[in-house]
């Protein structure tokens, strides 16, 4: 309903003052108007009440992508965008502004990384006219065994947080070995943006007011198995504990000097320097198992990304120990079907995708896990021939039950950020404790957490990704690149745990099946299936043969009815829809230009210049 159709439908008298308060009268002063908006408060939360009429593009689009012609980030935090785009105004590479912003990103949005976790990343090489990947992943500790991981299992998992869920971050060796190789600017100059705002005080948005609240209130609560959360509570919990406030000024004096130390030291200060003693000390304080040996072994890797073509378009992922194939299986998958045809945010095209995730996703849980390890059948499962096989098995009118993984044959809360530079140069890069803050777990002084991601390590007897010493556990956090013709197209991500290969192929439909552009690719309303075969304890039980089916507010209702029909359970939107960022690379003669996005559903933003 336009807006001038909706006031001649309103009632003259709901036109009027609020009741008490007569014609020409004014409100009195012991009455204030309560404030206009209170954060999260229900009668806000209005499904019948939709966005304001934009004039050009889709209609649920929130806004237009920012184009420049010089360079373009799009981040979760309008600080961290600013850090980005203030290294590539002082001539620096995308790598330089991309570890600018993740830096910064640790700060601003302790909720989604840190430097606590680890990092992958995609870098189009324009030099080199390539793809480069990067794997950022840290080992187990070799002092925790097996047994002693049983011991401490709940359920059949290893436990969501304290030193037991611990691995090794990777984060700033992976700045680290990208900066080696593709940054421009001193090292030292990257970390100027977040000393600053980590000394000076930084206003909290409110969306990561609202998880830095329930974090540290899930910490407190009983039986989570945290050694200490003292610490924690000390660098986060301002408000007596409670967290800040949206729009509330957060100092984390701590995380400055830690950075002073990286930037004065490179990475050998957090691997082999103070800031690796400082976290040995603390681990042996508590009773954990990460030491300094764990830290001085580590290094990151360059792998090479695997690709699959959707409908002439190249799509990319990395392999390793991370979940990022699971997207190129969805579209090997849903090429042998007309999405186009099925129209889109229909029940058929959402019931075709979902059952595509399904079948990707049990043999997400059956092979995924370390190369170093276990032999993963990538190409196997990447295949076209495979995927034509799995295709056989949807039905346009009822669900596939049971779902069961392929037989191979005989023989892994984020934060996601893009960024682009005036010679070509794309990153796309994701960054992540695991489980929202993470362990619960900070060490003394250093002002940040520790990861969580050993939780996804699988407990079963002859698994791929069960838990050993010095092993990468498997990965959720994975960045997304798609190429058209040896030209780079889309530095994108879709940020948020499970939900990131479904969110990835739904961009990639969005923009190819349906001809979205960047933004409106990433407002659309969106869909997430859970309840697929999971090993490291990432879904819940109990969710029925063909788990939940989670649909925003804004697929269309006839649309619901219809998934409803075929057999799906549906469930609440409940927020767990991933965020998204996007860089687009274009040419405009012999011009480039790009575009950039940011998602509408976190409190980030895109600019180019």
């Amino acid at each position: 309903m336009h807006r001038r159709t909706l006031l001649a439908a309103v009632p003259a008298a709901a036109l009027l003052p609020a009741a008490g308060i007569a014609r020409g009268a004014s409100a009195s002063a012991k009455s204030p108007m309560p404030p206009a908006w209170e954060a999260g408060a229900d009668r806000f939360l209005r499904p019948d009440v939709q966005s304001g009429d934009r004039p050009v593009g889709a209609s649920f689009a929130s806004r237009t992508a920012a184009y420049g012609l010089n360079g373009a980030v799009g981040t979760a935090h309008p600080l961290a965008t600013q850090a980005g785009i203030d290294m590539l105004k002082r001539g620096g590479s995308a790598v330089d502004a991309a570890i600018a912003i993740n830096a910064c990103l640790g700060l601003l949005e302790p909720t989604a990384n840190g430097i606590g976790g680890d990092v992958y990343a995609m870098i189009w090489d324009p030099k080199a006219k390539k793809l480069a990947g990067l794997a950022g992943s840290g080992k187990s500790p070799r002092g925790l065994d097996l047994a002693t991981v049983r011991g401490r299992a709940k359920g059949g998992t290893l436990p969501a947080y304290g030193a037991i869920s611990v691995s090794v971050p990777g984060t700033v060796d992976g700045w680290w070995t990208m900066h080696q190789r593709y940054g421009k600017l001193p090292w030292k100059e990257l970390f100027e943006p977040v000393i600053a705002h980590a000394e000076a005080g930084a206003p909290v948005p409110d969306m990561i007011a609202y998880y830095i609240r329930r974090s540290l209130a899930g910490f407190r609560q009983p039986g989570r198995g945290i050694e200490e959360i003292d610490n924690a509570m000390r660098t986060y919990g301002i408000n007596d504990g409670k967290g800040p406030a949206a729009g509330q000024v957060f100092r984390n004096p701590d995380l400055a000097r830690t950075f002073r130390l990286i930037a004065e030291g490179g990475r050998d200060a957090f691997y082999e320097g103070e800031i690796a003693r400082t976290i040995d000390a603390y681990f042996k304080r508590i009773g954990g198992w990460l030491r300094y040996e764990d830290l001085a072994a580590h290094k990151s890797e360059w792998i090479e990304p695997h690709k699959t073509g959707y409908h002439g378009t190249d799509v990319y992922a990395l392999g390793a120990n991370t979940q990022g194939i699971a997207t190129l299986q969805m579209l090997n998958i849903l090429e042998n079907f007309d999405l186009k045809g099925a129209g889109f945010q229909s029940a058929l095209s959402i019931h075709l995708q979902a059952e595509a995730k399904r079948l990707a996703y049990e043999d997400r849980a059956r092979y995924y896990a370390d190369p170093h390890f276990s032999k993963v059948p990538v190409e196997w499962l990447i295949s076209k021939d495979y995927a034509a096989e799995r295709a056989k098995l949807i039905r346009p009118d009822r669900l596939l039950t049971p779902v069961h993984p392929g037989q191979a044959p005989s023989r892994g809360d984020t934060t996601y950020f893009s960024c682009a530079d005036k010679d070509g140069m794309m990153v796309s890069m994701i960054q992540s404790n695991f489980r929202g803050m993470g362990s619960g777990l900070v060490a003394d002084g250093l002002g940040f957490m520790f990861q969580d991601r050993g939780q996804l390590f699988s407990l079963q007897d002859g698994h791929p990704n069960i838990y050993a010493p010095g092993k990468r556990p498997f990965q959720t956090i994975i960045p997304g690149f798609a190429a058209r013709g040896q030209v780079p197209w889309m530095s994108f991500g879709v940020m948020g745990g499970d939900m990131q290969p479904q969110g990835q192929a739904q961009i990639i439909i969005n923009r190819i099946d349906y001809g979205l552009e960047i933004q409106a690719a990433g407002d659309s309303p969106r869909w997430h299936h859970e309840g697929s075969s999971e090993t490291m304890g990432e879904d819940s039980p109990g969710l029925g043969a063909a788990g939940v089916l989670r649909l925003e507010n804004g697929v269309p209702e006839a649309s619901r009815r219809k998934l409803a029909d075929i057999g799906w359970t549906l469930g609440e939107s409940d927020g767990g829809f991933g965020r998204y960022q996007c860089v687009e690379h274009r040419m405009d003669g012999d011009t480039r230009v790009y575009a950039a996005a940011s998602e509408m559903r976190a409190d980030g933003c895109a600019l180019a210049y």
